[in-house]
This record gives C-alpha cells, sequence and structure tokens, in this order.
C-alpha cells in the first residue's frame, strides 16, 4: 500500500510576523513529497518513522474527541503492522516535514474528516487549522497549523490573521521570467523549537516589539498584497526593507557564514534574502529580478527556483 502524496510547502511571507499577526502567505512546493507506506522497514528510515508514528499515536489518543476523532484501532493496527511515512522532504529545512505527515494521518484515519472537495469556508479553514494545529504540537512544541493545512489542501493559503484565513490564488509563473524566488541551501539543519525561544525572549523588550509591528510586519504585509497584486515593482522594494529588518534583528536565526552573503545581497541588489521557516538552518529564500545575475553571485550555492515571473 502506499497513500497519497502530500506536498511541502513555503511560507513566502510571515515567519515570526504571524506570530504576532502579521499577514502570511503560504504555497505548497510540489518538488518534495510524503507519503504513508506498509511495504516492510527495510531501511533505517523506515524503522525510526515507525518508532515515531508509534509516539505519534500515543499523543493523538490525548487530542479532545470534541476537536477530532480518529479511528485508532486501524490505525495502531496499522502502525504495529510496520506502516511508516517515506518522505522526499528534507527535516529541518523550514519546507514543512512534519506537515505533511499530520496532513496524511488526518486525511487517513480522521472521522468526518474536512476536504478540499466541500465549499472551503472560513470556518471551516480555522477548523482545520485548530486541529492540525493540536496534532502538530506533538512535533514542534507549538504549531500554527498552518504546514499541515497547506500539504493537506495543496493549494496557497493567505493568513490575514491568527483567526482569518482563506484559500487564494497567486499571480501565474511566467516561465521565461528572469525575476524569480529561490531556494538556498544552508547546508545545515535548523531546530524550530530554540530559534522560536529566542524570539519569544526578544519579544520581551519593548523595543524589538516596536521594531516587529512597525518595520518588520508592516513590509511583510506590504510584500504579500504586492505578491498578491502581481506588482513586482513594488515587491522588490518591500522585499529588500524586510531582508534589511532581518539582518539587522533577526541575526540569530540566521547562519553565522551567511551574513555577509546577505549584506551583499542589499548592496548589490542581485538578490535578497529572507528566512524560510524559523531560520537556523534549512534553506534561505531569495528573490531576485535577475536569477542569471542572482546565480553568478551566489556561484558557491545551489539554488531550487520555487517560482518565476
Amino acid at each position: 500500500m502506499k497513500g497519497p502524496l502530500f506536498y511541502s510547502k513555503i511560507l513566502l511571507f510571515g515567519e515570526y510576523g504571524i506570530i504576532k499577526d502579521s499577514k502570511g502567505l503560504s504555497i505548497p512546493y510540489n518538488f518534495y513529497n510524503g507519503a504513508l507506506k506498509t511495504d516492510g522497514l527495510d531501511s533505517e528510515n523506515a524503522i525510526k518513522s515507525n518508532k515515531n508514528l508509534k509516539r505519534f499515536v500515543e499523543y493523538l489518543k490525548g487530542i479532545s474527541p470534541e476537536l477530532v476523532t480518529f479511528d485508532l484501532e486501524t490505525l495502531e493496527k496499522d502502525v504495529e503492522s510496520g506502516m511508516y511515512f517515506e518522505s522526499s522532504i528534507p527535516q529541518g529545512y523550514g519546507v514543512g516535514s512534519s506537515g505533511a505527515l499530520v496532513a496524511a494521518i488526518y486525511d487517513k484515519y480522521a472521522h468526518d474528516k474536512i476536504t478540499v472537495l466541500e465549499n472551503l469556508t472560513r470556518e471551516k479553514l480555522m477548523v482545520l487549522k485548530s486541529i492540525f494545529s493540536e496534532m502538530e504540537s506533538f512535533f514542534h512544541g507549538k504549531s500554527s497549523g498552518l504546514d499541515p493545512l497547506n500539504s493537506y489542501l495543496s493549494i496557497p493559503i493567505l493568513i490575514n490573521s491568527k483567526d482569518h484565513i482563506e484559500a487564494t490564488g497567486i499571480p501565474s509563473q511566467k516561465s521565461d521570467g528572469k525575476g524569480a524566488v529561490f531556494l538556498l541551501d544552508s547546508g545545515m539543519i535548523g531546530e524550530t523549537a530554540p530559534m522560536v525561544s529566542i524570539f519569544m525572549e526578544n519579544m520581551k523588550q519593548e523595543g524589538f516589539r516596536k521594531m516587529l509591528k512597525n518595520q518588520f510586519i508592516k513590509h511583510t504585509d506590504a510584500c504579500v498584497d504586492d505578491f498578491l497584486k502581481g506588482d513586482f515593482k513594488s515587491l522588490f522594494l518591500n522585499t529588500k526593507k524586510l531582508s534589511k529588518v532581518a539582518l539587522n534583528h533577526f541575526k540569530p536565526m540566521i547562519p553565522q557564514q551567511f551574513h555577509e552573503l546577505w549584506k551583499k545581497g542589499l548592496d548589490t541588489n542581485d538578490y535578497y534574502l529572507k528566512l524560510c521557516g524559523s531560520g537556523g538552518g534549512g534553506y534561505i529564500l531569495g528573490f531576485t529580478e535577475d536569477i542569471e545575475k542572482a546565480k553568478q553571485s551566489l556561484n558557491d550555492y545551489k539554488l531550487e527556483v520555487v517560482y518565476n515571473f
């Protein structure tokens, strides 16, 4: 048996800001995916995944039945007989590896599940988000539920605020466009929990809270609006501002060896870098008006183009 595929996601805008009600925009990224499988535990990864699933099943038993119920009997039986999650999604890279697993389990074992085929009202999206938030907290300590939501529905999601999210359309790609959003591999794994706790610690300072509201969130919201409208000229101006604020105020989340590279982008305007997920490693997100120029500028690194315009 191999279950349906669930894709990775990229939060284009909104990292950290959405904790404090900024806008956010999350898109599915089909390059990576994962699926539940039961074809024998013949690799170290499969064995590890199966062990993890056993712990996850125990955790799911504790979720309030008023929120969601699962066919736990079948789930337990499947896990006991060697089910695991096979995934090409890199872990700790900010592209939603645990989100895809959560989506797969909900899809296969939840009772009365909300599906992508029905009319997805704002209420239904919020219900799904709170179910996924509860489920994914097993992996992260505290989860917004957005990664699994994106993976489960496989459509772009616009976050207007904590309790207002909607499915959205994004401008169609121009395959021959010079402008691009790309992923830059930092070559390191990022841990979400420690990064979020640095952020929460910083939030205790009034100066940091002010900067977040008046700069970081302001620029994030502007970037989301620009991207959805397809106003790429304005998008680059706002992404540059966002990149600068991140370099000045989110240094601990940017791996040390990328500080110079980050600054180089701002100085040359060849590209602008921003955090992808919580940072600390994993992928870094890049925006450029000229992908060839960016590739030359970053010739020591592997770039994966996510979106062309």
